[in-house]
Parts: structure tokens; C-alpha cells; sequence
């Protein structure tokens, strides 16, 4: 990283599951460099979703560098997460006609419910650990996937972990981390952040401030993902050797029976 920005720069690494990101420094300059990050990281920037993108560079070995405003701020606590603040970036979000478009541009397709259980099963197939706890789920998503079907697809962040949401000491709030991104029902998103972060009771308040009513339909489209989101959450740790977190996450999905809309 060291010979892009030239001397006197101190290069160091961010972190992060993909050891992918650095934190470079020139006396009191600051700036964050990302390898092959998502393609559409400048929509993001404009859009004021992600820090300011500064500069991108593609190597001779075809890798892409990304330069990005250090931000100097924090992470949300997990109890922040009930925030208008949340809310209304993530309904920004899911109302961008521009990411939208960009997605397209490089080819994603909606990722539909079938593909989703597809997936599941596919990764059933290959990790037979808790497969007799696992399978009333499974079956479960098979009988229920009539009634999540949605011609509503935005761009979904796909990991709306507390953790990627920054925010700075100007109270501005960011979305980070968009590797995942795909083409979805927004539904995959809103489950994950209520389910983890927001007390059912406050679920009609937190989707007001989003946009939206919390409906029949939109309950059972939330419960189907987030049932598919744990058995992948228990299966990303199984082939990880994690058993302790994949323990976890199976407990959660024996939770979550209480919780099933009809």
C-alpha cells in the first residue's frame, strides 16, 4: 500500500474479516484505503451513505484501491440501534433509485425467496451438523414461501450489524461495509435490525419513522427471513469450526418459534 501514496505515509491494517482494509497516516492526515471494494462505492459516497470516497486506482495486477475520508467517530451501541436516525438511512436506502440502478448495471439479480431456501438447502447438503434441529425450519420457509412472494425489490445492505453503523462527531450517520450488497425485499434488512435491536412493542413507532406501516404481510415476510438468516448464521459458524457461536444461533431459532405470524 506504502509505494501508492508515496513516502512519509504509515500504513497499518483496519481489521475486519477480509484483512482487506488499512488505515493510512500522514502527520495529521488521515484516510481509510479498501482492496476491491463494492463497485459501487462512489453512488454510495454521493448519496452520503458512506464516508466521502477521495480516489480509486486500479493496480497492474487488476486489484482497486479505494481512498476514503477517515471518519472520526464510533460505531452505534446495539442499543442505539432503535434510533430515527437508523430508520431513516436505511429507508433512504431502500428508496435510492440510483443504487438501484448501479446494481443492475453490474448485473444483480433479485435474490428471491427460492433462492434463498435454495442456498439453505444446498449448504444442508454439505454440513449435516444440527440437520434434525434445523429441518422443521427448513420446512417451515418451504411451507410458508407462497405467502412472502413480493415484487418490491431494493437494495439491501444484506449486514446491518450494529457495528457498520458509524457515527461522527457531527452526529452524522453512515452505512459501511458493502460487500454484500444485494437487489432484495426490504423485508431481509428491517428483520434483522428489529429482531436484534428493537422491542416488538416499539416495531410500529421505529417503521414509522422508515416509512411504513407494520402490516400482516410485512411480518410474515420479516419472520421468513430472519428464520433463513439464523439457520446461515449457524451453518457460516459450523464450516468455521465456531461451535460455541453456532450453538448460539440455534438456540435463537428455537426462540423464534414463539415469535411465527400466520
Amino acid at each position: 500500500m506504502k509505494h501508492i501514496l508515496g513516502s512519509g505515509w504509515q500504513v497499518k491494517p483496519a481489521g475486519g474479516a477480509t484483512g482487506e482494509a488499512y488505515i493510512a497516516q500522514y502527520g495529521e492526515e488521515k484516510i481509510f484505503l479498501k482492496r476491491n471494494s463494492s463497485p459501487f462505492l462512489a453512488v454510495l459516497s454521493a448519496e452520503g451513505i458512506v464516508p466521502k470516497l477521495l480516489w480509486t486506482k486500479r493496480l497492474e495486477n487488476g486489484d482497486v484501491i479505494t481512498a476514503q475520508n477517515w471518519l472520526n467517530g464510533r460505531e452505534l451501541k446495539a442499543a442505539e440501534m432503535n434510533q430515527q436516525l437508523v430508520a431513516k438511512l436505511l429507508s433512504k436506502i431502500h428508496r435510492s433509485q440510483e443504487l438501484l440502478s448501479m446494481l443492475r448495471r453490474i448485473g444483480k439479480q433479485p435474490l428471491t425467496p427460492e433462492a434463498v431456501l435454495e442456498e439453505l438447502f444446498h449448504r444442508t447438503q454439505q454440513n449435516n451438523q444440527y440437520l434434525k434441529e434445523i429441518e422443521p425450519y427448513l420446512d417451515y420457509l418451504s411451507t410458508h414461501i407462497d405467502e412472502v412472494q413480493t415484487d418490491q425489490f431494493v437494495v439491501c445492505h444484506g449486514d446491518v450489524n450494529h457495528n457498520n453503523w458509524l457515527i461522527s462527531e457531527q452526529n452524522r450517520l453512515f452505512l459501511i461495509d458493502w460487500d454484500g450488497a444485494m437487489i432484495a425485499d426490504p423485508a431481509l434488512d428491517l428483520a434483522m435490525l428489529l429482531y436484534w435491536y428493537v422491542p416488538d412493542e416499539e416495531w410500529d413507532q421505529w417503521l414509522r419513522s422508515y416509512g411504513i406501516p407494520l402490516t400482516h404481510s410485512l411480518k410474515i415476510r420479516m419472520h421468513w427471513y430472519i428464520v433463513a438468516q439464523t439457520i446461515e448464521s449457524i451453518y457460516w459458524h459450523c464450516e468455521r469450526g465456531q461451535e460455541e457461536q453456532a450453538k448460539y444461533w440455534m438456540n435463537y431459532l428455537v426462540q423464534l418459534d414463539k415469535q411465527i405470524y400466520h
